[in-house]
């Protein structure tokens, strides 16, 4: 089963279940601010990775870059080198999915609350019923800031 409310990146307004798909914090980014929402220093979110990337499948990743696929985005997002290694050690979408998924839940706990917040926030915001909020949420992979274009659009047309 494939992780079907999966978040968009983080750098990308994603809400906090999308550190699963971080890299490490070694530069200024949206990271840090996760990080802080989920109490937890850049060193205990890097041990946390690096100990399920033991016990899993990510953890394998020679030749991507940062030597794992716990550090590895999302599939939506073009990635020659992770595409490699899943390749090379036959792993499908759907397993990567699902191991990121059980990483995100030991990251920041499985409360679906995020994107919930963010379906009342859009239909708040754009003054929409939640239905329609969830499903432009949901066609834009749930990012966010698209869902929110979208809406806008939408918004001006009818204005």
């Amino acid at each position: 089963m494939v992780w079907e409310d999966s978040p968009s990146h983080v750098c990308r307004g994603g809400d906090k279940r999308a550190l699963t798909f971080c890299c490490p914090p070694v530069k200024p980014c949206p990271i840090i601010y996760a990080l802080e929402e989920v109490n937890l220093s850049s060193q205990e979110y890097i041990a946390k990775k690096e100990e399920f990337g033991k016990r899993t499948r990510l953890g394998e990743g020679e030749g991507t870059c940062f030597g794992s696929l716990v550090w590895c985005c999302k599939p939506s997002k073009p990635c020659p080198l992770r595409d490699m290694v899943m390749r090379k050690i036959d792993m499908t979408v759907e397993e990567y999915m699902d191991l990121k998924k059980q990483l995100s839940e030991e990251l920041v706990g499985s409360a679906p609350s995020a994107n919930e917040e963010s379906i009342k926030a859009l239909a708040d915001t754009f003054d929409v019923p939640e239905e329609e909020a969830k499903d432009v949420l949901q066609e834009c992979g749930n990012d966010i800031r698209m869902a929110a274009k979208i809406l806008r659009m939408k918004d001006l047309e009818l204005g």
